[in-house]
């Protein structure tokens, strides 16, 4: 059938539904057949668009694998079929996208990103009990609301301030204590400021010093004020936690400046753990420590899935691409058990989770309202490239 008859069948076939009132239908007649339809929602324009993007990539391949490999097996060998959602890096934007998404029937959702659209669309997908597996949203908010539908794969950004620090202090400890002054910059949305305020009340227990604590906007495109003001104060420990675009232009800016902290030391930083920054800015990159979301790099799936990313031009294998990855094929299995399209029969197989077949260094998957345990973050550091 060429693609001018399938548009027409359809066409014809959706007027015959209408005209016999077969769309009155109960959902569970409906939905015995046919794709399962998953929700891709992430900021793909905005502010937030080259994460975004990456998020979407990293689910696109899970999908195309999964089906290529037979579908839903549990459900006949259904195909997953995509219903791509855009932010456009708003919270009330992904909230719309929500209320579009159950118009159009989907079974769940895998997004946001970043941690204030999540906040916004798992409580949109609540309504509707729609499950949501949140991607990379890191504000611990998202998860501490009693929501059922909610249900994030990687860590919060709790656990990695907590093991950030754990990390920083037997560093420094090892080192005979070099480092005694923080400096904190961080974005201001919900992420960087979760994240700064928890720093900031950690340190100084740890024996640190917390010299400032500077916001700044998304986006920002002249960080000359705040590294003029980090050379004043000369801090030993200069920690950022913001988005790719402003992290960038941060250390490049310390670079310019001739700001040289013995450490930048990053939780969460958007252009630390990234190949992108690294290949783009190979002196600046040398020797940054970031305490974020890794892959398990022991994994020998990594290196294929790496590869097939790379294959595509001018992209990177980041976090956004291989969390969502991750995401999907863990919403894919618990959809397999469920042996079902229905929301609360994927909800209920979700919160019984282990799937363990990830290549995160994350334990078995075991979700606690709805915070994955087994998640944990790796600490890295760039080396000569």
């Amino acid at each position: 059938m060429g693609n001018s008859q399938r548009r027409e069948f359809i066409k014809r076939s959706t007027a015959l539904t209408l005209s016999t009132g077969l769309a009155g239908f109960p959902a569970i007649v409906r939905g015995q057949s046919g794709p399962v339809k998953i929700g891709v929602l992430h900021p793909v324009t905005g502010a937030l668009s080259y994460s975004g993007q990456l998020c979407r990539l990293g689910a696109t391949i899970a999908i195309d694998e999964i089906n290529a490999a037979g579908g839903i097996k549990s459900l006949g060998g259904a195909k997953i079929e995509t219903l791509f959602g855009d932010a456009q890096s708003k919270p009330e934007i992904g909230v719309s996208e929500v209320e579009k998404m159950n118009a159009q029937g989907v079974s769940a959702i895998v997004g946001a990103y970043a941690s204030a659209i999540c906040l916004a669309t798992t409580q949109a997908a609540a309504k509707y009990n729609i499950p949501h597996v949140v991607d990379v949203g890191v504000a611990d908010q998202i998860v501490e609301r009693g929501l059922k539908n909610v249900f994030r794969f990687a860590p919060g950004y709790r656990a990695v301030s907590q093991q950030a620090m754990n990390y920083l202090h037997i560093m420094n400890t090892l080192a005979r204590k070099p480092a005694k002054t923080v400096m904190i910059i961080h974005e201001e949305s919900l992420f960087g400021t979760g994240t700064a305020n928890l720093l900031s009340q950690q340190l100084p227990g740890m024996g640190y010093q917390v010299l400032e604590v500077v916001k700044h906007a998304n986006p920002t495109r002249d960080f000359n004020n705040i590294v003029l003001r980090m050379k004043a104060l000369n801090p030993d420990i200069v920690i950022p936690a913001n988005y790719y675009n402003e992290y960038a232009l941060l250390v490049r800016t310390m670079k310019q400046q001739n700001v040289q902290p013995k450490a930048i030391f990053s939780v969460l930083g958007g252009g630390a753990s990234s190949f992108k920054f690294v290949k783009e800015f190979p002196d600046v990159a040398n020797g940054i420590i970031d305490c974020n979301h890794w892959y398990n790099p022991k994994d020998a799936r990594v290196a294929a899935l790496r590869k097939k990313v790379e294959a595509i031009k001018d992209q990177y294998f980041t976090y956004e691409v291989f969390l969502n990855y991750q995401c999907v094929y863990l919403l894919a299995d618990a959809i397999e058990r469920a042996k079902s399209r229905d929301r609360d029969a994927i909800t209920a197989a979700l919160a019984a989770s282990t799937w363990d077949r990830h290549f995160m260094p994350f334990g078995p998957t075991k979700f606690v309202d709805g915070q994955n345990q087994g998640a944990r973050p790796l600490l890295m550091q760039v080396h000569q490239g």
